[in-house]
């Protein structure tokens, strides 16, 4: 008997879901002053909005910032977390950090906080009682979401992880069993880098897919998992 299959996509928009994917990047410089407007913003939000969530919680918040004197407050916070990270290399790894671009806060016309409400009774715990931080994961999933749908309208995004997170809570006003996520700079750009700015500058490069896959079991060969010195 013949089993019936869901239909996929079209090859055309296989193509272009595949391309989001592999020309997503994350932007920290060329931002153009030309604002976001209102129904973009909204189908970004949606895009996000439509992220797979655990019980179907649906644990993000998105707060847009757009105020300067916010944006302000923010970028403050990031320098100083941002001479204390430099402070943790040294030699020519510590010249490699200090010379790269990591933010686009005040260039970018607006921001975007995305945060996460672990504790929402939406969903009714459904798959958070063995593991708890799975509603983080979702609001991983929404940021994910929409930096796919932004790359496919032409906007650049950029995520800010070098942020103090109580500091930022009190910037935006966030309660402390609020779990700031993700704290992104968006808007137009000029180009969009043909390879990530970090591989480029050479701090990393991309690992091969083969090197992270495998069958039944961890593979040994990955380690144990504890840094190395």
């Amino acid at each position: 008997m013949e089993v019936m299959k869901a239909a996929g996509f079209g090859e055309s928009e296989r193509r272009a879901v595949y391309r989001a994917i592999r020309e997503r990047r994350d932007v920290r410089r060329g931002f153009l002053p030309e604002p976001i407007h209102d129904e973009l913003l909204y189908r970004l939000l949606e895009a996000a909005h439509n992220a797979p969530s655990v019980g179907l919680m649906q644990p993000w918040r998105f707060i847009v910032v757009r105020d300067i004197a916010v944006r302000r407050a923010v970028h403050n916070i990031f320098l100083q977390a941002n001479e204390q990270a430099a402070g943790s290399y040294t030699g020519r790894q510590q010249q490699s950090y200090t010379g790269m671009k990591l933010e686009g806060i005040l260039e970018a016309p607006q921001n975007l906080c995305i945060v996460c409400d672990s504790q929402n009774s939406q969903g009714h715990q459904l798959g958070r009682r063995t593991m708890p931080e799975t509603a983080v994961y979702s609001a991983v999933c929404a940021v994910q979401n929409l930096w796919l749908a932004a790359r496919a309208e032409g906007i650049g995004v950029g995520w800010v992880s070098i942020l103090e997170p109580d500091l930022l809570r009190s910037a935006l006003k966030i309660p402390t069993q609020i779990i700031p996520v993700a704290y992104l700079c968006l808007g137009y750009v000029d180009a969009f880098a043909a390879e990530p700015d970090l591989e480029r500058a050479g701090w990393e490069k991309r690992s091969a897919l083969k090197s992270v896959v495998s069958f039944n079991e961890y593979d040994s060969n990955w380690g144990d998992g504890v840094p190395t010195p």
